[in-house]
């Protein structure tokens, strides 16, 4: 059995962790049994209703919650020397082409969030493909994160853009704000994120494609949310 610590006892001493919540409520309890100094993240876990080993049940989207999730991303922008100063100038803190990529397969050090590429160097980008991917940070034009546009994306996940994937337990897991936020404010981005997991929903998933959802602060307990 997993020990607990004090603090967490003292979170769920008068709740009730098998009941289910209205995310109105849910979001309230989160906050009150979030029982840390600093302001901690609040995160939506969802079991999703798919076989994460088949391709076509797969889950993958991007959407932008209207507030932000209060935490910075370092982005990693791969472009043309030609588009390097729109990059810097969006605001990605790692910018280059054949010389990045080089790097990165040398050291296969990823020291970014999320990593943005040009459509003209993804055939590059071939050689540290599977260090990317087994980091979920490989560029993708199912999330916008292939495009011309680069400066745009940039900008766009600076405002709160975010990019969701299934773990390979079937899993989404997405930070949706801090616990500092005031309850509206969670709630409208937890609205975007579901509306995107919805949305995303697979052909080869089954008909009951959300299991279960809860909320929780980055060490706090998970509360159960109503689908």
């Amino acid at each position: 059995m997993k020990k607990r610590s004090k603090r967490y006892k003292a979170a769920v001493k008068d709740l009730d962790l098998s009941k289910v919540y209205p995310v109105e409520e849910a979001i309230s309890l989160v906050k009150k049994t979030a029982g840390v100094k600093f302001d901690p993240s609040v995160e939506v876990h969802i079991k999703l209703g798919i076989d994460a080993k088949q391709t076509d049940q797969s889950v993958r989207a991007s959407t932008k919650l209207p507030h932000g999730t209060g935490k910075k991303k370092k982005v990693a922008a791969f472009v043309s020397p030609a588009k390097e100063k729109e990059a810097k100038e969006a605001g990605a803190e790692l910018v280059g082409g054949k010389d990045l990529i080089e790097e990165i397969k040398k050291t296969e050090k990823l020291d970014f969030d999320i990593a943005v590429a040009e459509p003209v160097i993804m055939k590059d980008l071939a050689v540290i493909a599977k260090i990317l991917g087994t980091k979920g940070k490989m560029p993708s034009p199912k999330t916008g994160t292939v495009t011309p546009n680069i400066g745009q994306v940039i900008a766009d996940i600076a405002g709160g853009k975010i990019d969701l994937k299934n773990d390979e337990g079937g899993n989404i897991h997405q930070i949706i704000g801090k616990a500092s936020y005031d309850d509206g404010k969670l709630k409208e981005n937890y609205v975007a994120l579901m509306e995107a997991v919805k949305a995303a929903k697979p052909k080869g998933a089954k008909q009951d494609y959300i299991l279960g959802i809860s909320l929780s602060s980055s060490m706090g307990p998970g509360i159960k949310v109503q689908k």
